[in-house]
């Protein structure tokens, strides 16, 4: 049986810094609502919404800047344990058994995952490799993760500014009871119409 490290992992900061849980939040006026995350529109920054095609429901939220994309999605915890040390782990299984690499490191948010995962074609065969790297922090019974592709996986200054927006996320927690581990509710901000795919951009 493995034996996970169940300590919260965040910034000592986390609360004056980010990311937030919205009572550490008094202003979301300026706030686009998808829900259990909350963000603030940047010049430059598209959004895109990730639909489960069964169900139609919402998973994520992406953020296009700065020739990279931040997958967001927030999950139910506990109010004392940390989750970021089970998903990790369980994150770096999943991408070695795809035949990827997966390498922990520290970074501005503490421990993460800089990973490497197969490109496969239309006839499943590979065509290179495509660099990512996971980050999280566990907040007051929530637990926010970043999916990180593409020029913030390399440059510093692109890393910089991604980074910059997972630190102004504005996780809703809310009060109803909620097994850990589970998804929380993300939803079309009200007023605006999915496009086909899913971009509010």
């Amino acid at each position: 049986m493995t034996i996970f490290n169940t300590a919260k992992s965040a910034p000592s900061s986390r609360a004056q810094t980010g990311p937030f849980d919205s009572s550490e939040v008094p202003n979301l006026d300026n706030y686009a609502d998808f829900g259990a995350i909350k963000l603030r529109p940047v010049d430059g920054m598209d959004i895109r919404l990730e639909l489960d095609e069964g169900s139609g429901r919402v998973v994520a939220v992406v953020l296009d800047f700065y020739q990279s994309a931040l997958q967001l999605q927030a999950f139910a915890a506990p109010k004392t344990e940390g989750l970021w040390s089970e998903v990790r782990a369980a994150l770096a299984n999943s991408i070695r058994e795809q035949g990827g690499v997966a390498e922990e490191r520290l970074g501005s948010f503490g421990p993460e995952l800089a990973a490497h995962v197969p490109t496969i074609d239309a006839n499943g065969a590979e065509t290179g490799r495509r660099a990512i790297r996971f980050i999280g922090v566990d907040g007051p019974r929530w637990f926010l993760r970043g999916m990180i592709s593409g020029a913030a996986t390399q440059d510093p200054a692109a890393a910089s500014l991604v980074e910059g927006l997972f630190r102004s996320i504005v996780v809703e927690r809310g009060g109803q009871p909620i097994p850990p581990r589970e998804l929380l509710d993300l939803h079309v901000p009200a007023g605006v119409v999915t496009p086909p795919m899913g971009s509010l951009a």
